[in-house]
């Protein structure tokens, strides 16, 4: 067990190890963050920044013997360094469940070898007949870089005989999954927290819209049927015992039209879904992931309030009709007094950059994302 007045290290320098280190922070926890960028998010509220490349073993050696714990914000981090560095110090989720998580191969590999609802998938290797792989799952399909995808990057869906020669393309050379196309109700995640004394706790259930393959806008509770969220806790506890990860895992689901739960993606770190947490549960998600990894008790997940998170993309600092950057008038926004603002301290907008988020609480979930609605058209 690792007490406040220890130190956590984030490999990671985003919104979520920001996030992660003011909560680590609030708790009396040193920070330490390691980003080969300089001046990053989360090296900006951190008691110490590394800044090297996440392949320098002499840089990671350093960073590993100056914490207590190690855990991560993010899946792009290669698995094999760490490994190298595990003898130095407790690193949470283990190497071994990032390596699963960060290959949608893998990934996908495991979730059928451990009996997991996943969509039906193809592999295709560098030289592979990415064509005849394609005509295999049958179309509509999904074609998908195997390594480090999110918010859509790396991944183009297949409709006809021109979608197949445009994939045949993108992705000639690299290794790639192709998944059936899944006509689904709704997407829904559900964040798993789990110690290493096996104790789990889940967040409430997500529903959750996406716009251009990016998260706009989750909803809690999720606007399905009570056999529903009960079916997707279940399936989230189920995985998480199964990987064995410590800390949060977050599993990302297609309700599919006649009723079934497939699993899509797994994260074994905070996930954008669960920001709402922050302000509508009684322990926020980034709290969780720092008393597991620290072996503490869990804490109370309860929900105190409907809620609806947005999303804050750079284009909102794209809005004028010139296309001159602007600062968005923040005040729009905080004029619901229920709204609670996130912004994450990057130092550049860009178009479908993740620059925040806010929340609102409602009476319920339809009223909650009308106003967030509103409130998102006029930024």
């Amino acid at each position: 067990m690792i007490l406040p007045g220890g130190t956590i290290g984030i490999l990671g320098g985003g919104q979520l190890g920001r996030m992660l280190a003011q909560a680590a922070q609030t708790m009396g926890y040193r920070v330490h963050v390691y980003e080969p960028q300089a001046d990053c998010p989360a090296g900006a509220v951190a008691n110490r920044e590394f800044n090297a490349p996440y392949t320098d073993i002499a840089a990671l050696s350093e960073f590993a013997r100056s914490c207590d714990v190690i855990t991560y914000e993010f899946e792009n981090i290669p698995a094999g360094p760490l490994q190298e560095i595990e003898r130095l110090t407790q690193l949470y989720p283990h190497w071994s469940v990032l390596e699963i998580c960060q290959n949608r191969r893998r990934e996908k590999a495991w979730l059928r070898e451990n009996g997991f609802p996943h969509v039906n998938f193809a592999n295709v290797d560098e030289q592979g007949d990415l064509a005849a792989a394609i005509h295999g799952i049958g179309l509509p399909c999904v074609v998908k870089t195997a390594d480090f995808g999110y918010d859509g990057k790396g991944q183009h869906k297949v409709t006809n005989a021109a979608g197949i020669a445009d994939a045949v393309k993108q992705f000639s050379g690299q290794r790639a999954v192709i998944e059936q196309f899944v006509t689904f109700q709704c997407e829904l995640s559900v964040v798993v927290a789990r110690s290493a004394n096996g104790q789990t706790k889940t967040f409430p259930v997500s529903e959750n819209i996406h716009t251009n393959h990016i998260l706009d806008f989750s909803i809690v509770p999720a606007r399905v049927e009570a056999e529903i969220l009960s079916q997707a806790d279940s399936l989230g506890r189920a995985i998480a015992e199964r990987i064995g990860v410590v800390g949060l895992l977050a599993i990302e689901l297609f309700l599919t039209s006649d009723g079934v739960l497939l699993v899509n993606e797994l994260a074994p770190r905070p996930h954008n879904s669960g920001h709402y947490t922050l302000d509508a549960c009684r322990t926020s998600q980034f709290e969780q992931h720092i008393r597991a990894v620290c072996g503490l008790p869990l804490g109370d997940v309860t929900l105190d309030a409907p809620v609806v998170m947005t999303n804050i993309l750079g284009n909102a600092w794209f809005a004028k009709s010139d296309g001159s950057p602007v600062i968005p008038n923040w005040a729009l926004l905080l004029q619901e007094p229920a709204t609670k603002l996130h912004l994450y301290g990057k130092k550049e907008a860009r178009l479908g950059r993740k620059m925040g988020h806010f929340s609102i609480r409602a009476e319920n979930a339809d009223l909650a994302l009308a106003l967030a609605k509103v409130l998102q058209a006029n930024l």
